[in-house]
């Protein structure tokens, strides 16, 4: 039980966390801090929050958890404003999507209390943004990365571990350069191609016919163009060179297709399209029997 949790940003990521730690009973009292008064109002009007933290020191006084739910490139400023109000006994963590850049900014920001700060990335989201978005179900069977610091006593990092184990999720562990080379093939460079895409489709002089022909594979694929742009500009930024690699190894993939379909080689395109949807159907039948329930073994 957390008697009191602080969230920076309480729009979908730490709105969700704030309605899920509230259904599981798990904590007793949600303070919201954040740049917007009308999105800290509207939090609170929908119950998300109980309190809107005006006074830094008063906020954090007896806080349990901190969470960092803002933009990546918000991450040091609001650490250095946390640093002298931090108390022993706070745990603060975060929600970013990128994690080598966030621990230089608390190593920066936070000094001798280094220690206290747990980096963490939910890997959950939906295209909404803002307090209305905030779901209780959204990290149910959901994957939660930790990485954790050499630093951290295993007490704290359990503390972050077990408030997103109460919201259903699946701790997984990772050092900060193992997740951004990771994320920046599986999450970044999908979300850049979906913005890309649909930026060029808009830019043409015939936008409004092409989207008017635009069916469900065009949606899936782009969906997540409908995120924060300011969010993914700074992600983008803030893993800038694991991102370059991927880009760069794609673009060395998208010319290969391109010199077949030039050359109208018709066996070397269905070649990449059948690896890729052996690779996918793989990928999704994993996922399939990991969240399938356990069998029951049946008396005779």
């Amino acid at each position: 039980m957390l008697n009191k949790v602080v969230i920076f940003g309480v729009g979908l990521i730490g709105g969700s966390f704030a309605r899920s730690l509230k259904k599981a009973g798990a904590v007793g009292s949600v303070v919201g801090m954040g740049r917007s008064a009308a999105s800290l109002q509207r939090a609170q009007e929908l119950g998300i929050i109980d309190v809107i933290g005006s006074d830094m020191g008063e906020a954090l006084d007896g806080a349990d958890l901190v969470l960092l739910a803002a933009p990546v490139a918000q991450t040091e400023a609001i650490l250095a404003a946390i640093a002298p109000h931090l108390q022993p006994g706070t745990v603060v963590t975060d929600a970013g999507s990128t994690k080598s850049d966030v621990v230089a900014s608390a190593r920066r920001a936070l000094g001798g209390k280094l220690a206290q700060f747990v980096p963490g990335h939910p890997i959950a989201g939906r295209e909404t943004n803002g307090p209305e978005a905030a779901i209780d179900d959204l990290y149910v069977g959901k994957k939660v990365v930790l990485t954790a610091l050499d630093e951290n006593a295993e007490a704290d990092v359990e503390r972050v571990a077990a408030a997103w184990r109460a919201c259903d999720a699946i701790i997984h562990r990772l050092t900060p350069q193992e997740h951004d080379k990771v994320f920046a093939a599986v999450s970044h460079l999908p979300h850049l191609l979906a913005y890309a895409l649909v930026d060029d489709i808009a830019n043409k002089p015939h936008a409004d016919l092409l989207f008017q022909y635009a069916a469900s594979g065009f949606r899936d694929f782009t969906r997540i163009a409908g995120s924060s742009p300011e969010m993914w500009r700074d992600i983008s930024l803030a893993n800038q060179s694991a991102l370059l690699t991927e880009l760069d190894s794609y673009l060395a993939q998208l010319t290969g297709l391109r010199a077949r379909l030039a050359a109208g080689d018709g066996a070397g395109l269905e070649s990449v399209y059948n690896n890729a949807q052996r690779a996918r159907h793989q990928w999704i039948t994993a996922i399939e029997a990991a969240e399938a329930p356990p069998s029951q073994d049946k008396a005779d």
